[in-house]
């Protein structure tokens, strides 16, 4: 019989949670034809989540995402955060971030979590995103055939994961 011996030190992580932010004068999330939630200047993030996603995870997307210096300041530069500027925050559950096209035309979307995993991470998410912001952020409704409007400021859109925390 061969036994293998394998090193855990070497395995990469490839599981993720995403995130798309987008930098916004205003945003909102229409449910039904009636408006769920919306936000004056700030952000708009899409967030998509795996199953091996963990609480660290959410710790460091969080704090890279108050922290992300991508509002003005008064000569013009990117140098104040969603915290300096005071905007408001507007989360969408996004599994569609974890489409993968390599085979067809169709998508797959086996990577992203199933409610059961995902529900729970994304209200711990916006719970711990709301308690660094200071004040309620506003979230779509989980699973929801939403209409998400925006206006884009700049344009400013970035895509973060926590697999490579570039």
């Amino acid at each position: 019989m061969i036994k293998y011996r394998i090193n855990c030190n070497f395995v990469k992580k490839i599981y993720t949670m995403r995130a798309v932010i987008q930098r916004v004068l205003k945003a909102s999330v229409t449910i039904n034809k009636e408006v769920h939630s919306e936000i004056s200047q700030g952000l708009l993030l899409f967030v998509g989540i795996e199953d091996l996603d963990t609480e660290q995870d959410i710790d460091w997307l969080v704090a890279k995402i108050v922290n992300l210096r991508i509002f003005s300041d008064d000569k013009g530069l990117m140098n104040k955060s969603v915290l300096d500027y005071g905007g408001d925050i507007l989360v969408v559950s996004q599994f569609t971030l974890f489409a993968q096209t390599k085979k067809g035309n169709r998508p797959s979307f086996i990577r992203a979590s199933k409610p059961d995993i995902a529900i729970p991470m994304y209200q711990l998410f916006c719970q711990k995103l709301s308690n660094c912001l200071g004040k309620e952020v506003k979230e779509g409704i989980f699973g929801a055939d939403m209409q998400v409007s925006l206006v884009n400021d700049g344009p400013v859109t970035i895509w973060i994961d926590t697999a490579h925390k570039e």
